[in-house]
């Protein structure tokens, strides 16, 4: 995220399950890492394309999320990448797909 230019503040928490409840995370779209940017949950490895439509769109949705940790999305570059889903959440709970992102060949 810093090399796409945004300011990144980390902390390390002992209960990761009670902040991704706080910030709203459905169960079924939880993954490693939980972030709160310009009031919007980002959840796993959310491509900067994806956060940055997201914010200049402003959709009403609680955050993105990318479940699981997909070969081939932002931190998790290897062999053989795979497709996968940038989903979007509402503050019930309801997903749906935000961004759907090829392999790249």
């Amino acid at each position: 995220m810093e090399a796409e230019g945004y300011v990144v503040s980390t902390r390390d928490m002992a209960d990761l399950e009670f902040v991704k409840k706080a910030a709203g995370v459905p169960d079924e779209l939880q993954s490693c890492h939980t972030a709160i940017i310009d009031g919007y949950t980002i959840e796993g490895h959310v491509p900067a394309s994806a956060i940055d439509q997201l914010l200049r769109e402003r959709p009403a949705v609680k955050g993105l999320a990318v479940p699981g940790m997909p070969i081939g999305s932002p931190g998790m570059e290897g062999p053989d990448p795979e497709a996968y889903n940038v989903m979007s959440f509402d503050e019930a709970g309801r997903s749906s797909v935000f961004m759907h992102l090829p392999v790249d060949n």
